[in-house]
């Protein structure tokens, strides 16, 4: 039997702001356990929560950015249920009227299609406290400094259809909140993370099939690769003769599997109802409009105006504009060099591929934008050949100062065309017999000739100039 699989993401992502959703406390990563922690988010008797404004205008960009729905009003919602980490008992949220609702956003596949997802809705909720497992020997302890801390949650309607969807999805999204500067989006500090509802059905079924929930993964290969085994696993049970039932499962990256956590509750049994000591929340359309005027040029108008105007192929545009840094660094470079496709080879190819191999971020890179820029600058000019070029850029990485010192401080220069051509006459007049497997329609010798010739030059010689010269003369 053929299967379809039918996937959702609810993505939680916490918000950028300094102190909590309904309290004054800090939301700084790494404190000491249970230092940032106050009476409010504690639920002491007597304690009331106020709204932090800034996580409304937060949670307004986002549904502005999706083309959503921003309600002119919602409700603050008590979500009801009784976890060591969860000192007041519920989970302040919206339930009924959420912030925003009815969104969508394209993801590209890997075929170069694109697919429209939508969001149903994302609202705003408090983070409960964290269970620490370790160091304890057999106990559990509680560190509740992210009680309370302000997270957008949000809901994709079940349109993705395999794990790579679903990867491309969360990677959108991910770029989104981090371009709406609205989260850091830093996913091995829980700042990013989702959980994803599984189900499989025959092909051709309209209705779903019984779905899983997988709580908690912080990683986009960890989502690829918990859902492919829970597809694996669902249809397994069934064609055993089993059914698959509705669950909440953990992600175990040590072992790839998931495992059972709970049964799935449904709303009913958080027994939701609107929050009393909470206001509904109101916004104006003047706030609507002031918000809307404030939003960055998103990820989608970026990458089609880095096709049109700068003359980038699809492919990448997209990975230039994945990231809001790296399309800023990109641009700084393109503006310096004045080459923008020469700037996105550098930028995509050796920069990116150096970051990698160290291990490090865009914002610990050792060759600044304008740096990089000003080596591309010579580079188009023809004052330094490409190999030239990437001994310039390891000597910026190493810190030997900007292109124009260290080329100044090496000699590099490329050989004059007088010197290139006397180079090619030598290497073409060594050389009879692969001359004549040229002249007899054997192209590939052509690579030979134009080693010998970098060769001879040492490196000098400008590769574009020696393949016109050794053309022309081999003709």
């Amino acid at each position: 039997m053929e299967w379809e699989v039918v996937i959702g993401l609810e993505i939680h992502t916490q918000l950028a702001t300094s102190s909590k959703i309904f309290s004054g406390a800090s939301t700084a990563y790494g404190a000491v356990p249970n230092t940032q922690a106050c009476a409010v988010d504690l639920g002491l008797p007597g304690v009331l929560p106020v709204l932090n404004k800034q996580v409304v205008i937060m949670a307004t960009k986002f549904g502005l950015a999706i083309g959503a729905n921003v309600a002119r009003r919602s409700v603050f919602a008590r979500k009801n249920y009784f976890y060591p980490d969860l000192p007041k008992g519920y989970q302040i949220s919206q339930y009924e009227l959420p912030i925003v609702e009815r969104g969508k956003i394209d993801i590209e596949l890997e075929d170069g299609s694109s697919k429209t997802i939508g969001i149903t809705r994302a609202h705003l909720e408090e983070d409960a406290g964290k269970s620490l497992h370790e160091d304890f020997h057999g106990m559990t302890g509680i560190d509740l400094n992210r009680a309370g801390t302000p997270l957008l949650e949000i809901v994709s309607e079940p349109d993705m259809r395999s794990a790579k969807e679903a990867v491309a999805y969360m990677k959108k999204i991910h770029s989104l909140v981090r371009y709406l500067e609205i989260s850091d989006g830093n996913m091995q500090e829980g700042s990013f993370r989702c959980d994803a509802n599984v189900s499989v059905r025959p092909k051709g079924q309209k209705e779903f099939g019984t779905r899983a929930e997988l709580k908690n993964i912080n990683s986009f290969k960890f989502v690829e690769k918990a859902i492919n085994f829970e597809i694996e696993r669902q249809i397994d049970v069934i064609e055993g003769g089993g059914e698959v039932i509705q669950e909440t499962r953990l992600y175990d990256p040590d072992k790839d599997e998931t495992r059972s956590m709970r049964s799935k509750e449904e709303a009913m049994d958080y027994r939701y109802f609107p929050d009393p000591d909470l206001l509904p929340v109101v916004i104006s359309e003047e706030t609507i409009e002031a918000i809307k005027s404030e939003l960055p040029e998103l990820p989608a108008d970026k990458k089609a105006r880095f096709e049109n105007e700068l003359g980038l192929s699809s492919y990448d545009a997209g990975i230039l504009t994945s990231d809001r840094e790296l399309a800023d660094y990109f641009e700084q470079v393109a503006s310096v060099g004045g080459e923008a496709k020469l700037a996105a080879n550098w930028v995509i190819g050796d920069l990116s591929g150096r970051l990698n191999k160290e291990d490090k971020q865009l914002g610990e890179c050792p060759v600044t934008a304008e740096m990089l820029g000003g080596m591309i600058k010579r580079l188009a000019e023809n004052a330094i050949t490409s190999k030239m070029a990437k001994e310039v850029f390891d000597a910026m990485w190493n810190g030997e100062g900007d292109a124009d010192t260290i080329i100044e401080k090496r000699g590099l220069k490329p050989a004059d065309s007088g010197e290139v051509e006397k180079i090619i006459d030598e290497v073409i007049a060594s050389n009879p017999e692969q001359v004549e497997q040229f002249r007899a329609g054997k192209t590939k010798v052509m690579g030979f000739f134009v080693g010998q010739v970098m060769k001879a030059s040492k490196g000098k010689a400008d590769p574009a100039q020696v393949n016109k010269l050794l053309i022309d003369k081999l003709k």
